[in-house]
């Protein structure tokens, strides 16, 4: 074998272990102990499966700050008022008593009765 061909083999030989070094110390799986914080998103991360976009975001923000399943995310005003002023319309409420029913619903209080 000629010089130069043996100087090409020991470049990529060097090259391929190099490589195969260098993402051994940049998985996290390599011995490496995560920290609870990427441990949380692993695990979150996992839970999120089959999740897409907005779900997936309120999910991912929620089990990020430790809310479990049980202890849903708050409802956000816009959602509230969706909620309320469909409740609103299936009682049929007009005038004062939907104002009213509406102001207690989107507090958070019990459903006002008119």
């Amino acid at each position: 074998m000629s010089l130069r061909l043996r100087l090409i083999v020991a470049g990529a030989a060097l090259a391929i272990t190099s490589t195969g070094a260098m993402a051994a110390a940049q998985s996290p799986s390599a011995g490496k102990a995560l920290t609870p914080q990427q441990q949380r998103m692993a695990d979150c991360n996992k839970q999120a499966t089959g999740k897409k976009g907005d779900e997936r975001k309120a999910f991912m923000s929620s089990c990020l700050k430790g809310q479990t399943a049980a202890a849903p995310a708050k409802q956000t005003q816009q959602e509230k008022m969706k909620s309320c002023n469909a409740d609103a319309s299936a009682k049929s409420l007009k005038g004062d008593a939907r104002k009213s029913f509406m102001s207690t619903c989107l507090k958070g209080g019990a459903a006002a009765s008119p």
